[in-house]
């Protein structure tokens, strides 16, 4: 079982998740302060380039 065909996936989905709820806290800041804005922006960027990372650069085994 290659667990980097499973973490790609995940790691991206995670990323795009801490992006998308970044943005809307962004754009409803009211109910967050700028730290946690900041920390699930910049969370949802490293989670999404190493998922994508691990998608393209994980080769399939015949």
């Amino acid at each position: 079982m290659n667990f980097k065909r499973i973490f790609g996936p995940l790691l991206t989905l995670a990323g795009i998740f801490g992006l998308i709820y970044g943005a809307y806290l962004f754009l409803n800041p009211e109910s967050a302060d700028w730290k946690t804005i900041l920390v699930l922006l910049v969370l949802g960027f490293v989670f999404f380039g190493s998922g994508l990372g691990l998608l393209k650069t994980t080769k399939d085994k015949h």
